[in-house]
């Protein structure tokens, strides 16, 4: 008799071998199939899948680098977000939309104007509200611990959606007030932008602006409200659909292509796991819960590890040796190196990093950075500027005097 498909292993057993890594966290996305047994429940029934039920992150097949930098970017925000790049059907919103089992915990505010013990303890008292200065010299607190969020750009999403604008509701009362837009609401999550190279220039503008500077300001007439807007940003496309301007391009620390699997064993894995998320969600769910508890209380750990992870200064002249050698002009481009260096040692539970984290991270941070017509247009300045000092500095020769006939 031939196996009940329905029953049958989604994947092997994870490799018995020792992984070099001491952290479970990178194991898990390193490995080519860390899956266990698949639960043998009785046959499922097809129905839809709800809302609740994501495709667990750590199930998709392969892409490690996509899976690798999303992780990247949850340990340390200043690494300045993810730009996923690929053909349609690569996993990549499957991937973001899977992050939300691994999200942090974060210090939210319990006030409605935002107040933080750091504004306070660092600008003086007059910073945050007087409600809220009364409690902290009470000894009680203004945060509490709360879950991260993923917050997704709607692709019919106005300017207005974006940044806020007049409360409506409020304007049928007589009151004019300013309401609160999606980057607010972000303010301390994950902000997945699908389609980004669709995007309006003007809404992408605001959402970039913001995010480089972890707030912004709305000016609707007289009134003025500034929001924070501390998020990690998350963006993907399909470049068959259109081109990215490269100053979006740089705004985006790390840089993924996520191409297609060419292994046909892990294609079909690939449709395994999706015929059974569709008949049994469940059971892929709970297949993958004991990694995915794992993964999540690793990440926890890698952003309390991260402020004390250090760079040595032999490693930092490296990266900008390699950096100069391209010859990349952005300065954005240490920053996301090096800021990428270390989460990636945080995650491996390292306090130091090393060159094979600097080597690790590279092609991610320094990708598509490099401009042809930059190159060009510098070199001809040079050029220039070479002829104004030899002028200036009477290097050139003068001019013959005509002979008399």
């Amino acid at each position: 008799m031939g196996e009940d498909p329905e029953r049958a292993t989604v994947s092997p057993e994870i490799s018995a071998e020792v992984s070099p890594r001491t952290s479970l966290l990178l194991r898990l996305l390193e490995e080519r199939s860390p899956a266990a047994r698949v639960l043998r429940a009785r046959p499922p029934v097809d129905r839809p899948v709800e809302e609740t039920v994501r495709f667990p992150f750590l199930a998709i097949v392969g892409q490690t680098e996509m899976k690798l930098a999303l992780v990247l970017a949850l340990i340390n925000p200043a690494i300045g977000g993810v730009l996923l790049m690929g053909a349609r059907g690569t996993g990549k919103t499957t991937a973001v939309r899977g992050l939300l089992d691994l999200l942090p915990p974060v210090e939210r505010s319990l006030c409605p104007y935002g107040c933080e013990p750091e504004a306070a303890y660092t600008l003086g008292f007059h910073m945050i509200c007087k409600d809220c200065a009364r409690k902290l010299g009470l000894g009680e607190p203004i945060t509490a611990p709360d879950r991260m969020r993923l917050v997704e750009l709607p692709l019919n999403a106005r300017l207005e959606d974006v940044i806020g604008g007049l409360d409506e509701q409020a304007a049928m009362e007589g009151k004019v007030r300013i309401r609160r837009g999606l980057l607010a609401q972000a303010d301390q999550n994950v902000l997945y932008v699908d389609e980004v190279n669709l995007l309006d220039p003007e809404i992408a503008n605001a959402i970039l602006d913001a995010a480089a500077l972890g707030r912004y300001t709305v000016r609707r007439g007289p009134l003025a409200a500034t929001y924070r807007a501390r998020l990690i940003l998350i963006a993907s496309m399909n470049p068959e659909e259109g081109p990215l301007r490269p100053q979006i391009h740089d705004r985006f620390g790390l840089r993924v292509v996520v191409r297609g699997l060419t292994d046909p064993q892990d294609r079909l894995e690939v449709y395994r796991r999706v015929r059974l998320f569709r008949t049994n969600p469940y059971a892929l769910v709970a297949q993958w819960a004991q990694e995915t508890a794992a993964a999540a209380a690793e990440i926890a750990e890698a952003r309390q590890r991260l402020p004390r992870v250090a760079i040595p200064p032999e490693l930092e002249q490296a990266a900008m040796g390699w950096i100069h050698r391209l010859g990349i002009e952005s300065s954005r481009a240490e920053v996301a190196l090096l800021e990428a260096a270390r989460a990636y040692a945080a995650a491996d539970g390292r306090e130091t990093v090393t060159r094979e984290d600097l080597q690790a991270v590279a092609p991610m941070a320094l990708r598509q950075r490099r401009s042809a017509f930059i190159a060009a247009f510098i070199a001809q300045q040079e050029k220039e500027d070479e002829e104004i000092r030899a002028v200036i500095q009477d290097r050139a020769r003068p001019p013959r005097r005509r002979r008399r006939a």
